[in-house]
């Protein structure tokens, strides 16, 4: 019989966002991103406040060039009470303006400098920047989006992504700069967990402490993507890491945050029922989960939660759920089924992988992923073996990221499109009312 243990966190240093302190010492805090293009303050202004009004204590947008930065600026001055959060892609440039204005700046060190000596010196640069107006940084690696020298050395691994973190630390070290938050995410949750592990066990290695956030990039939306974010978050957190959480779903950001209180609170809160009546067994490379939760919703989140690191640490294959709550009972076969498939131990059903949209994002992603699922589901044949398909809303990290899906749908501009058979692009920049016919007399030719 297997108990589980006490909530324990890991011990951290702490970083300073705005006012806003994160680490070990402080609770677990919960973020989201902004869908809105930032250039639209107003609309930008009001989606933070609701976001702010459903549990945020940090805001994120996206600030690909200096027309970004400047409206960050005035929404910032809006904003006040809430740290705002500018994500940079490939321009070191606008990674430095945006140190005059935001909170914390979100870099990739996949797209950020080609080689180390240019690395060296940008972020050096950026560093002296973020000393002198006291703004935090977030370095976020993600699985698709290493840079070619990193590739070419380890390959797309968990090693090659922590390699890429660690070489920004060890510069961030000797500039005496700690207000850092790391992210390591994939949209494969087993990668994303065992990184993050790889990535403590190394900073250990060289007495680094810093705080972590976590999520699982392009989980999708619905229960699918709920149970996906639970099994990768879930885990991490029944280790004691994790200082900021983000559940990133296909939705409306609002949307995301009663998720990530939910986990968070489910294992930090001692009256959480993982502590009173859950439970799980083993019996040969089966886990039994019992769980008492009488709740759909709050059943799937909690076993996701629970049973992804019991299911890889304990070298399980299969899985039994069996609520003790009648009503819950016709839903365990089903919910047992999704959780290893988000596990990655089992396809059985199509999976649709798709980004949360931020403001890079020129179209309506929500509604794009709803159309690729009815459209799709209608082509489908019974003998057809399940499908991994992305819907990603822009270029910048979705054909990394989507590269172990069977097919993709990018975006690649205003209203243009461009499809994906797995690393390949296909077709490119095609009318975005053509695509989705496109997308699926595709998979059709390639499944007849």
């Amino acid at each position: 019989m297997h108990f589980y243990p006490k909530y324990a966190r890991r011990r951290t240093s702490t970083t300073r966002v705005g006012d806003l302190l994160i680490g070990s010492d402080y609770p677990i805090r919960l973020q989201t991103m902004a869908n809105t293009h930032t250039t639209d303050v107003e609309l930008s202004i009001a989606q933070a406040r609701r976001c702010q009004a459903a549990g945020a204590e940090l805001f994120r947008y996206t600030t690909q060039g200096i027309r970004e930065v400047e409206a960050l600026a005035e929404i910032k001055a809006a904003v006040k009470d809430l740290p705002l959060v500018a994500d940079v892609h490939f321009r070191s440039d606008v990674a430095d303006a945006a140190a005059l204005v935001a909170d914390k700046v979100r870099i990739n060190p996949g797209n950020y400098a080609p080689t180390e000596e240019e690395i060296r010196v940008r972020f050096t640069r950026l560093i002296a920047l973020c000393k002198e107006h006291k703004t935090a940084l977030r370095i976020g690696v993600n699985h698709g989006s290493l840079s070619p020298r990193i590739m070419q050395q380890y390959g797309d691994t968990p090693e090659g992504m922590t390699a890429s973190c660690m070489e920004f630390l060890r510069i961030a070290v000797e500039q005496d700069f700690r207000d850092i938050v790391l992210s390591i995410k994939a949209s494969d949750t087993r990668i994303m967990v065992t990184t993050v592990r790889m990535l403590v066990e190394a900073m250990d290695k060289e007495d680094m402490h810093f705080p972590l956030h976590l999520g699982v990039t392009e989980a999708g939306e619905g229960e699918d993507g709920r149970i996906k974010s639970a099994v990768g978050i879930g885990a991490l957190l029944a280790d004691g890491i994790g200082d900021t959480v983000r559940v990133s779903l296909s939705e409306e950001p609002e949307a995301e945050l009663p998720v990530a209180r939910e986990l968070v609170e489910y294992f930090t809160d001692p009256k959480s029922l993982r502590y009173t009546q859950n439970q799980a067994e083993i019996e040969g490379h089966t886990l039994i989960y019992t769980c008492a939760e009488d709740d759909a919703q709050l059943l799937a989140l909690h076993a996701a939660a629970e049973c992804g690191h019991l299911l890889w640490d304990q070298g399980c294959t299969e899985l039994i759920i069996r609520p003790t709550c009648t009503a819950m009972q016709d839903l365990a076969e089903t919910l047992s089924k999704d959780i290893l498939q988000a596990a990655g131990l089992r396809r059985y059903k199509t999976e649709f992988v798709s980004c949360p949209g931020c403001g890079r994002t020129m179209f309506d992603l929500q509604q794009t992923v709803a159309q690729v699922k009815q459209a799709f589901q209608r082509q489908t044949t019974n003998d057809q073996r399940p499908l991994k398909i992305a819907i990603m809303g822009c270029i910048v990290n979705g054909p990394g990221e989507m590269a172990d899906a069977d097919y993709g749908y990018v975006g690649a501009g205003r209203d243009r499109i461009s499809l994906y058979r797995k690393k390949e692009c296909i077709l490119k920049n095609i009318p975005q009312e053509q695509a989705v016919e496109r997308l699926l007399q595709l998979i059709r030719e390639d499944n007849p």
